[in-house]
């Protein structure tokens, strides 16, 4: 896998990409209006208007397919991180994250980092580091668990 940063000409694959695997794997959590207000989040423009604002997003291609995501926000918060099905298992998520926590530490991360874990990531996440912070929440029918994970910078 080649992993690269990204750029807004990767906004529609990228979406795609997030849009498939959540409407299979989170959103069956969701009331309808987190489905909604998730996939929403997941547009092209969305994207886009993502990377415009300093999301920083890095994808991992085989092939030239863009096969996984990761994306971060403020040096601190894993927003988004995803693997296509077919490439699962294979420890391609955890190359992202580190691509992607490298980043971050370089670019200022203050010695920790975030994510709001979906309930079926979450000992993806642990396996990582992160340990839970709270229990699952609910906000705008969108469920998660957030997780903190400390670094030695």
């Amino acid at each position: 896998m080649i992993i690269r940063p990204a750029t807004r000409t990767d906004s529609a694959a990228i979406s795609e990409l997030l849009s498939f695997l959540s409407g299979k794997y989170i959103a069956i959590e969701f009331t309808d209006e987190g489905v909604k207000n998730l996939l929403g989040s997941m547009t092209p423009e969305a994207i886009s208007g993502f990377l415009d604002s300093g999301l920083r997003y890095h994808v991992g291609e085989i092939d030239d397919e863009l096969i996984g995501v990761v994306g971060t926000r403020d040096n601190s918060h894993l927003f988004h991180l995803f693997v296509d099905d077919r490439f699962q298992g294979r420890g391609f998520a955890t190359q992202l994250w580190e691509v992607a926590k490298i980043a971050c530490i370089e670019a200022g991360n203050s010695g920790y980092f975030t994510v709001n874990s979906s309930l079926n990531a979450q000992e993806v996440y642990k396996g990582w580091g992160f340990s839970p912070i709270g229990g699952v929440r609910v906000g705008g029918g969108v469920r998660d668990i957030p997780m903190k994970m400390e670094v030695g910078i």
